[in-house]
């Protein structure tokens, strides 16, 4: 059966010039990138032109494919904007392998510092001094599922993302590449371990309980708080009494000792006190396959920040969802769900394009999105809205909340 061949990209499809334009300045320190081993002077795709491809892609749910990019390239529109020609399938291809990642994480540093805190947050979380920053990482796939149950070996089975996300600016500041095995340096908890830095509060789920990751985090200045399992051993030394906002918040108990059993030798134990509360928590009811009615369970959070009120550690784990809803508009709205790249150069190239489309949407909105912007955003990209409906929508929101994704 014929495969049905793809429209072609017109310019009146097209949408997101603006958000280009906002950043062509920074994007113009990538140009000598990749540039050493040209000494003919032939390159005639560069990375800052590369990089607005790929934006445009994000911005173009008709753009699904690197032909699609190679045929928005033709545009006189892009030309005149990224000042490119006509890029090639080859030099697209070859662009991931050649140009270095880490510097795009300069620019989306330099992003972040204009976006602000988001207006809607709760300002008990202003009682932690630290940057208040959630963690997990998501499944990339690279080949069908059932084609990689069969015949794929387990580390050629995707790529997994791992990400850095802000809590109370709401944006995307770091994200690095590896394959799905899980294990060696692809393990998340070993990812993490080599991108953590000073005063950061680390919010994380059970699949980063580790007690030397506890300690590591401890080590360079930061804290953390994480869901751990209900039967770790914790030699008490304190047990503080609840007050009526912690009940309500459904914390159950709050205790201070060291987490491990003294008889155990095997493992590496906290080398800190640290603190244990317990929270009821109420499990949302699944929307598809077999239903399940709602139901309640206890969730322990064990972090090393004993001075913040327990009904707060409860807020920050809540949060962190947040990531969550990344990933989501990741993968939904900016197309991440299709790799541009089988490399793990091209694919953190890719990623961190998304996470400047992440802050660019943030920097143009100015105010608080909440879903309805959210679906507008998708409206936009895929030409049901145009920019003058958008902007109505945003002009709308509530002006005292900041930006946010």
């Amino acid at each position: 059966m014929a495969r049905k061949k793809a429209k072609p990209v017109s310019e009146t499809e097209l949408t997101g010039l603006k958000y280009l334009k906002r950043i062509s300045s920074l994007l113009e320190r990538l140009r000598p990138v990749g540039c050493a081993r040209d000494k003919a002077g032939n390159r005639e795709l560069f990375f800052d032109q590369y990089c607005g491809l790929i934006l445009l892609y994000m911005f173009n749910p008709i753009v699904t494919s690197l032909r699609g990019i190679q045929q928005t390239s033709q545009l006189k529109k892009v030309q005149r904007l990224l000042g490119c020609g006509r890029a090639s399938l080859g030099s697209l291809s070859e662009a991931a392998h050649v140009f270095d990642p880490e510097l795009l994480r300069e620019i989306a540093g330099e992003l972040l510092e204009r976006v602000p805190q988001r207006g809607d947050c709760d300002p008990r979380l202003q009682e932690v001094a630290q940057t208040l920053t959630a963690v997990d990482g998501s499944l990339l796939k690279k080949l069908p599922q059932v084609t990689q149950a069969c015949f794929a070996a387990r580390h050629d089975r995707g790529f997994r993302l791992h990400a850095h996300f802000e809590i109370l600016k709401g944006v995307p500041v770091k994200s690095a590449v590896t394959d799905a095995s899980g294990k060696g340096p692809a393990n998340e908890k070993n990812v993490l371990r080599s991108q953590l830095e000073a005063d950061r509060c680390y919010v994380i789920d059970r699949g980063y309980e580790q007690f030397s990751l506890f300690n590591a985090i401890a080590d360079v200045g930061s804290s953390y708080v994480c869901r751990i399992r209900n039967d770790h051993t914790l030699t008490p030394d304190e047990v503080r009494e609840l007050d009526d906002e912690a009940r309500a918040a459904g914390v159950l108990s709050d205790t201070v000792g060291r987490l491990g059993s003294p008889k155990s030798r095997r493992i590496e134990h906290p080398q800190h006190r640290v603190r244990l509360v317990a929270i009821r928590a109420e499990s949302h009811p699944k929307r598809g396959g077999r239903k399940r009615a709602a139901a309640t369970h206890d969730v322990v959070l064990v972090t090393n920040l004993l001075d913040v009120p327990a009904e707060i550690i409860a807020l920050i784990y809540r949060c962190r969802w947040m990531i969550e809803l990344y990933f989501r508009f990741l993968k939904h709205v900016l197309g991440c769900r299709k790799l541009l790249s089988d490399c793990d150069n091209g694919i953190e190239i890719q990623t961190y394009c998304a996470i400047i489309a992440c802050l660019l949407i943030s920097l143009v909105t100015g105010r608080k999105p909440t879903l309805r912007t959210y679906e507008m955003l998708c409206f936009y990209f895929q030409g049901l809205a145009d920019e003058e409906e958008l902007l109505a929508h945003i002009n709308g929101l509530p002006p005292h909340a900041a930006a946010g994704v």
